[in-house]
């Protein structure tokens, strides 16, 4: 056999709260009902995802999650972040619904991967197709970052993600590249929002943008710089 085509179908308390969300990230809304059962289904290019009303549902309850693998994870990401920010004014970083950014985890031999978490509490979990480059060691702190991101970002655990982070921030050590350092702190920034912290999400994104980078360095973070100013966004008024 060839040619399989496999579509989740999710759970979610009420349509009108998952459609307009997922047409902010460029979805298309194909086929809609609300009697006998209500059901949705969205389409994004060669993406499908169809949805199944449950008036009671609590989107602090799902299990729903589904795994897509892309060639162009850094491009699909941008469109959802540029979709969220046309929308919604701001990056989605924290509740529900929130995206996380693409990043190496621990758990999958490096690949990079985001995450969107949907209204209906449903996890999409993106992944790129391309085996990682073989990259060098950049100390403990790097093996920290990426074994952090596995506990909030693939185990939906952020408290458990920032205490072990805190513990490498706490303890630098020499090999601990600065380029590292700043993605580190950029990504417990973004972990104390979601643990509602803004203060403490403050302090952390003032504390990467101190960090001394040169021009290669800050090329290279354009993208995690660019989402530090995205957190700040989110935060409260001083």
């Amino acid at each position: 056999m060839a040619n399989e085509t496999t579509i989740p179908l999710l759970p979610c308390r009420s349509l009108d709260d998952v459609a307009p969300f997922y047409q902010a990230l460029g979805f298309e809304v194909t086929y809609r009902q609300e009697r006998p059962n209500p059901y949705l289904t969205l389409r994004r290019e060669d993406l499908h995802l169809h949805f199944f009303g449950m008036p009671q549902f609590d989107p602090a309850d799902s299990y729903g999650s589904c795994l897509v693998v892309v060639d162009d994870l850094v491009d699909i990401h941008r469109a959802f972040a540029d979709g969220m920010r046309a929308t919604y004014g701001k990056l989605l970083v924290s509740g529900v619904p929130r995206m996380t950014r693409p990043r190496p985890r621990g758990n999958q031999e490096g690949h990079f991967g985001f995450s969107i978490v949907d209204p209906g509490g449903n996890w999409i979990r993106f992944v790129g197709r391309a085996t990682p480059a073989e990259t060098d060691d950049q100390g403990g702190l790097a093996r920290t970052l990426r074994n952090a991101v596995v506990q909030a970002d693939s185990r939906g655990n952020p408290r458990q993600a920032a205490r072990i982070l805190d513990g490498a921030l706490a303890r630098p050590e020499a090999a601990d590249d600065p380029a590292v350092q700043v993605e580190a702190l950029v990504y417990r920034a973004e972990l104390a929002l979601q643990l509602g912290e803004p203060e403490s999400a403050r302090e952390l994104v003032r504390q990467a943008r101190s960090i001394p980078l040169d021009d290669e360095s800050r090329d290279a973070l354009a993208d995690t710089l660019r989402h530090a100013e995205d957190l700040t966004a989110t935060m409260p008024p001083a």
